[in-house]
């Protein structure tokens, strides 16, 4: 949908809100929650009264708090200075502590007296903190700025715990002091277009349905390519490891949806019901379906290596680079195995999803390459179906073609919402469909805590492998290991976006 006819279709916002980022001086703030409210305010999905409250423990005056706000904000043109101007007239500051009882009195105070001006009676706690503030936080927010006569939701960011054990601590104590529906588990992952169109994709063509199964597919990719390495932020990075960073979220929330049985209707109960019931058939990862990796300096030694960061601990065996192997034990995936791959410092940046099927069974022909269905999530959201076309001309030669949906040539005319854009208009239109529920966070868990123990624990060393490069040795041969054939013939993917120009890389 283009700028003009999002605006024309949605107008102003029904719901009225006072939206308060809390953690509003930190990286997350300023580079996604801040641009994502000012795109949902430019296309009036927000109310002309809506109102913004940062708040964090930096002193800042409101000058260096609009400064603060606006320095990852794109303005193209007269028309955006002019958005950004109104909408840093309804965003104030407020420093504070946040576990001190009487900051956040002096926030409740800040509060009412915008919505006095305002007269919203909705309330939108963002937390853009460390996980280690979320429980003080969250005790203030009930304790001085909860009110029985004012709906209230809170955002919370990844990551939801360490293990099994940590994750169910953290929704204890959550859930202790805020109902499961007030409480919004944010993983932007679930807001990205081409995530979000998985479920149109499987549930509103015949066309897929039909063949949506382990009797046509063979195995299933879930790829992360990020380019960048760590820079030196390794030590906050050497807590996590790429598996609890990306694998057990971004990648396990798209494989539920990949995989899910239909839901009884949209609601984000039944949706999620479905997602739960995917993860209860998948056991723990086993040790032979892991592979890890650690990457080291660029081949021409001019980049840093993993270990070269000065605030990651020495000999650390952190993993960089994962690839894991899950199964689903039910009827309608038993035996097709959904390899998750992701890594940082790799040689480009995508994230997609390999749909490959199955050989023709007593084929004529030779030399045939398997149909397969990839989901380009980023950059360059695209679809694309490969198949077997005659090659034009007198003979009977095959060649690999495609029906290709890229969105930069049939969309050219829309604007793709940013994913936290996305997900934050959801929480105020309180459509918890694409945030995670305590139930399907604890089946996640259940999944990787074993195999994570045994990686904390060090008894799995990491591959090492160049930053720049297209990962660890041995990755090719993991894949195959699980049936992922590459093409008979040559192939490359047109790709009309610029964003995902180049040739289609296969591992």
């Amino acid at each position: 949908m283009s700028s003009a006819s999002l605006i024309s279709a949605q107008g102003d916002a029904k719901h009225l809100y006072t939206i308060v980022v809390l953690g509003a001086s930190g990286d997350l703030a300023k580079k996604k929650t801040f641009p994502a409210l000012f795109g949902l305010f430019k296309n009036r999905y927000l109310s002309r009264n809506t109102r913004i409250i940062g708040y964090a423990r930096t002193k800042m005056d409101q000058t260096s708090f609009e400064g603060h706000v606006s320095k990852f904000i794109k303005v193209k043109n007269e028309e955006d200075k002019a958005a950004l101007s109104r909408f840093l007239s309804v965003c104030s500051y407020q420093s504070g502590q946040y576990d001190h009882d009487g900051d956040f009195q002096e926030l409740e105070k800040h509060i009412e007296r915008v919505e006095k001006i305002s007269g919203a009676k909705e309330r939108l706690f963002y937390m853009a903190l460390p996980p280690s503030v979320f429980i003080p936080v969250a005790a203030c927010l009930k304790k001085n700025n909860y009110r029985q006569d004012v709906v209230t939701r809170l955002i919370v960011e990844k990551p939801f715990g360490m293990d099994l054990d940590s994750s169910r601590k953290l929704a204890k104590e959550l859930g202790a002091l805020f109902k499961e529906e007030e409480i919004y588990r944010i993983d932007h992952y679930l807001g990205k277009e081409m995530v979000k169109n998985l479920m149109i994709l499987r549930f509103a063509n015949v066309i897929f349905g039909s063949v949506w199964n382990r009797h046509s597919i063979d195995n299933i990719q879930i790829t992360f390519k990020e380019k960048i390495g760590t820079q030196g932020r390794g030590g906050y990075f050497d807590e996590f490891g790429i598996i609890r960073d990306v694998m057990q979220n971004h990648l396990l929330q798209i494989l539920t949806l990949v995989a899910m049985e239909p839901p009884v209707t949209l609601s984000s109960e039944d949706v999620r019901d479905e997602k739960v019931k995917v993860l209860r058939f998948i056991p723990p990862i086993a040790k032979e379906d892991i592979l890890l990796g650690q990457y080291t300096k660029s081949e021409d030694g001019k980049e840093p290596g993993y270990l070269d960061d000065s605030t990651v601990p020495r000999g650390s065996k952190t993993p960089t680079y994962a690839a894991a192997t899950l199964f689903i034990h039910n009827e309608r995936w038993a035996g097709v195995p959904f390899v998750l791959k992701c890594g940082k410092a790799l040689d480009q940046q995508k994230t997609e999803i390999r749909i490959q099927f199955k050989d023709v069974p007593g084929s004529i022909f030779t030399n045939l390459s398997r149909n397969e269905i990839v989901i380009r999530v980023q950059p360059g959201e695209a679809l694309y179906v490969k198949m077997m076309n005659k090659e034009p001309g007198l003979g009977m030669k095959t060649i690999i073609s495609d029906l290709d949906l890229s969105y930069s040539s049939r969309f050219n005319s829309s604007v793709i919402p940013e994913a936290y854009e996305s997900l934050i208009l959801d929480a105020l239109n309180g459509d918890q469909s694409n945030f995670v529920r305590d139930d399907e966070l604890d089946a996640a868990w259940k999944i990787f805590t074993p195999i994570l123990k045994t990686i904390d624990e060090g008894e799995i060393d990491p591959i090492p492998y160049a930053l720049g490069s297209r990962g660890p040795e041995g990755v090719s041969e993991f894949v195959a290991k699980y049936g992922y054939t590459r093409e008979q013939q040559q192939y490359v993917w047109p790709q009309h976006s610029e964003a995902a120009a180049g040739q289609e890389q296969k591992a």
